[in-house]
């Protein structure tokens, strides 16, 4: 894995979050460490299991097709249960690390105590995607919507796509008389509680429940398991709406442009880098934990606030030095450039910047054995 130089200096916040979104092909090198695991062969051996977000598979089948190419003898295990079973998961002991669109609460953060040691877990960024409001209209493809309709198609509120609420945003385009069917997760979902914090920052008052991974019992409609879930049962319904990680979204569906400012957004990895340079690091948490903190409403122009920053979750210890060089290999080279490049190629992701891939290396490089 490369060795990331550590940097004494604190980064400042801009610094830390701003994106880098330079062109990564197929053909991005490897680093020298990569050069030299992949000419001579790795002695790393051993398996490693994560469970957690649905939105990071895509990412992370090419993370582990990336690191098992250069560590034959070594195996990575993801199931995508969701944010919250992989986070539940983690937190008894059941895998080695999480992956969640939701980074620890204060609570949890105490709980990993009993399984991490007295440092407890941390949280570090490893992918960046926006989320997109995705439909089934047959002839349509995108359509403009603010937080305020799109929280009354989900309340139920908006019964039929011809309502008055979109035809304003949307002149010109011939909406069917066709009922609006909202489709939204069945698990505890990061997804979830990123739409539904997006929802409740931008129209509070029209969006009252708060962020929450789970979704609001008093809102009726359909739901269904995971991100391939939601897509395929809004594929095969007209009419059918839902959130979802952008990469699962492809044709027949719509994507919705949001209201941001004074102009709609199409959803894109760039508009989500724009909205990633309002963010700042959480307050009160342990030194090596980057959780962020988005600004939801922001007008920035151009920028595109319903978005996620999914992130590993690692204890500060393990057991035996040998989960710790897997642990740390594994986490080094999803944070390297190619394995950056890899997870954008497949899931359409924006990369970390150089400095906030940094940071992260050098949260991973504190991991140490217990005994």
């Amino acid at each position: 894995m490369p060795e990331l130089k550590h940097r004494a200096a604190a980064l400042g916040t801009a610094a830390l979050i701003s994106l880098s979104l330079a062109a990564c092909g197929s053909d991005y090198p490897l680093g020298p460490a990569q050069e030299s695991a992949a000419e001579q062969g790795s002695s790393l051996s051993g398996t490693l299991t994560g469970a957690g977000a649905s939105s990071q598979n895509a990412a992370m089948d090419a993370w582990v097709a990336g690191f098992g190419l250069l560590h034959s003898d070594a195996q990575v295990q993801y199931s995508p249960d969701g944010s919250g079973a992989g986070r539940t998961a983690f937190l008894a002991g059941a895998v080695d690390f999480a992956g969640s669109d939701a980074y620890l609460d204060d609570e949890e953060l105490e709980r990993s105590r009993k399984i991490c040691g007295p440092d407890g877990a941390f949280d570090v960024p490893a992918y960046i995607s926006p989320i997109a409001v995705a439909f089934n209209l047959p002839g349509i493809t995108e359509l403009n919507l603010d937080a305020e309709t799109i929280s009354k198609i989900f309340q139920g509120e908006i019964k039929s796509w011809d309502d008055p609420a979109i035809a304003q945003h949307n002149p010109g385009v011939k909406l069917p008389d066709l009922p609006v069917t909202p489709v939204n997760r069945s698990e505890d979902s990061g997804t979830t509680e990123t739409f539904t914090e997006y929802l409740h920052a931008v129209v509070p008052d029209t969006w009252t429940p708060e962020p929450s991974d789970t979704w609001p019992a008093e809102f009726a409609g359909e739901n269904a398991q995971g991100t391939t879930g939601v897509v395929s049962m809004v594929a095969g319904t007209k009419g059918a709406v839902t959130y979802a990680d952008d990469s699962a979204v492809g044709a027949p569906l719509g994507k919705v442009s949001l209201k941001v400012g004074d102009g709609f957004v199409p959803v894109s990895a760039e508009a989500a880098a724009t909205a990633l340079d309002q963010a700042k690091q959480v307050q009160g948490r342990p030194a090596h934990d980057l959780a962020l903190e988005l600004d939801r409403a922001t007008t920035a122009a151009g920028a595109y606030p319903l978005m996620l920053v999914s992130y590993h979750i690692y204890c500060t210890t393990y057991e035996d030095q040998s989960k710790v060089d897997l642990v740390k290999a594994f986490g080094h080279y999803v944070l390297s450039p190619e394995g950056q490049a890899d997870a954008a190629k497949s899931a359409k992701s924006a990369p970390l910047s150089e400095e906030l891939a940094q940071r992260a290396a050098d949260s991973i490089d504190g991991i140490s054995a217990r005994s």
